[in-house]
């Protein structure tokens, strides 16, 4: 009786190393499918779509987006792009500074556009810090693997943009009725601004916060050119 029960749970001990195996190998192997296939799907677009939202996406290139969008979304989100890794770790530091004075959850992100985009594509969304700490090799992996503008065109591409509108052309004919090749720079810009928080932001009818934000990011990206190099060909 007592081998039998040991024989059980040596089989749910293998199955468990098989599955835990699988969800490792899963982003190490579709990152490297990902470097020519445009990813088809996105962890979190399943996860909303569990919950009763839509999936709306097309798949451009970055040379069918307007070269206003990158800029302003690498500005808001991520201004050390071209030069960190994958993490950002002057960020990173600041951020558990910041949490050890306070003595709280701190005050700041310091989620670089990889860390989100690993977020996206394999991970799930909200605030838990087992998730963060899976980003982190993610994000590494892939800036390894990808180049900056291959990391920023599936970003611009998976990326929501409003209830289950996702990617730079679904959400530029959602909220401005053009394509993403047409977007002006305060339009980047507003779609930037709504980036922390699509579901309740809206860069098509933009509150008066949102316009603030979008200022800010305007007047930010005019002084980013120097920091964008890793976008050129």
């Amino acid at each position: 009786m007592a081998g039998t029960a040991a024989r059980g749970w040596r089989r749910y001990l293998r199955i468990g190393g098989y599955v835990l195996a699988a969800l490792v190998a899963w982003p190490i192997v579709m990152t490297v499918v990902y470097t020519v296939v445009p990813p088809p799907f996105s962890n979190v677009m399943l996860l909303r779509a569990l919950s009763g939202n839509g999936i709306k996406k097309d798949w451009v290139s970055l040379d069918e987006i307007s070269p206003h969008l990158p800029r302003a979304v690498i500005t808001a989100e991520d201004a050390r792009f071209c030069e960190h890794r994958g993490v950002d770790w002057t960020e990173f530091q600041g951020v558990i500074e910041d949490a050890l004075e306070a003595g709280e959850a701190p005050l700041r992100g310091a989620s670089t556009i990889p860390m989100q985009t690993a977020k996206n594509l394999f991970l799930w969304d909200g605030r838990f810090a087992i998730r963060k700490v899976l980003e982190l090799p993610v994000a590494l992996w892939m800036d390894l693997v990808w180049s900056k503008r291959r990391m920023i065109e599936i970003y611009l591409n998976i990326v929501e943009w409003a209830p289950g509108v996702y990617g730079a052309e679904a959400a530029a004919r959602h909220h401005f009725k053009k394509s993403a090749r047409n977007l002006t720079r305060r339009e980047a810009a507003l779609l930037a601004a709504v980036l922390p928080n699509p579901i309740k932001r809206s860069a098509g009818k933009p509150s008066k916060g949102v316009r603030s934000i979008a200022n800010r990011i305007q007047v930010r990206m005019a002084g980013m050119a120097p920091y964008l190099a890793c976008l050129g060909r």
